[in-house]
């Protein structure tokens, strides 16, 4: 009996999965179902969680970060009756939900998930067995805008962008600076920046696992675009004026280091040596 049992949440669990890299990527299909996503925890992807109609999600962490921006969206949804929590990032690479499922750990539950059982340190395949009893949430998170703006840097003209998503072909050879996570989305080059930059910014999000928080600067190295991480202690994730307020380089790819850009320098220090 205890088997049947066990079989059958297994079944439950399996058919009301729904993995996403990026949890912009969530769909109609997201409706009512529990979502596994490699996007860090923050406001929008909490947002973009809730409005596609998830029932309940699981985000990383991101290093959790200055002000806790990394699960600030994952503690926002408590407050729509959502359960959600958060991955290690050192357990799971950011921007794979399949890597977060099969390997990862929980880091942080908002208290719907903790009601479910869900706790630090569970596995997150156990996790996902105590959220498919999760209710319906009682509320809809509002959108939260991410900014899109043309700033000045001393003499230089920078897009500030909360998340790379906003990124189009058409800004090739801007200075942009992200709030995005450093990761590569899904392992996929082609997802590094939509634009064939002069230079762009991420979050290291906490590194994390394999260093995936590093891993778009190599393949930008590739295309010839200079490319930087931001310490997630020094700056809030999804949030570029932050990372240009107080965003400290922790990597650079080679083209960025050969523009005389190091470790330790701030953003705004890092962008006017371009000039």
């Amino acid at each position: 009996m205890r088997a049947a049992v066990k079989q059958n949440i297994v079944n439950r669990m399996t058919s009301e999965l729904r993995f996403y890299d990026s949890i912009t990527d969530a769909d109609a299909d997201a409706q009512g179902q529990i979502g596994i996503s490699g996007s860090h925890g923050g406001l929008f992807a909490a947002a973009c969680a809730s409005r596609a109609g998830l029932r309940a999600v699981v985000l990383n962490d991101a290093g959790i970060g200055l002000h806790d921006a990394g699960i600030a969206g994952v503690q926002a949804l408590a407050d729509q009756g959502m359960a959600a929590c958060a991955v290690d990032c050192t357990s799971a690479e950011i921007g794979s939900a399949r890597d977060s499922f099969e390997n990862g750990f929980v880091s942080y539950a908002n208290p719907l998930a903790i009601r479910l059982g869900v706790r630090t340190g569970l596995s997150v395949k156990n996790a996902a067995t105590l959220l498919v009893n999760a209710p319906e949430p009682t509320g809809i998170m509002a959108a939260v805008p991410e900014s899109r703006n043309l700033i000045r840097v001393g003499d230089m003209e920078v897009l500030s962008v909360d998340s790379a998503s906003l990124i189009t072909p058409e800004d090739a050879d801007r200075i942009i600076v992200t709030g995005s996570h450093g990761g590569l989305i899904g392992g996929d080059p082609a997802r590094a920046c939509k634009a064939a930059a002069r230079f762009v910014s991420f979050s290291d999000a906490g590194i994390g696992k394999n260093a995936i928080g590093l891993s778009r600067l190599p393949a930008l190295d590739q295309r010839g675009i200079a490319a930087v991480t931001l310490d997630c202690q020094t700056c809030e994730i999804g949030n570029s004026a932050s990372a240009l307020q107080t965003g400290l380089v922790s990597a650079t790819n080679r083209t960025a280091e050969a523009l005389g850009i190091q470790r330790g320098m701030p953003l705004s220090d890092a962008i006017r040596q371009l000039a």
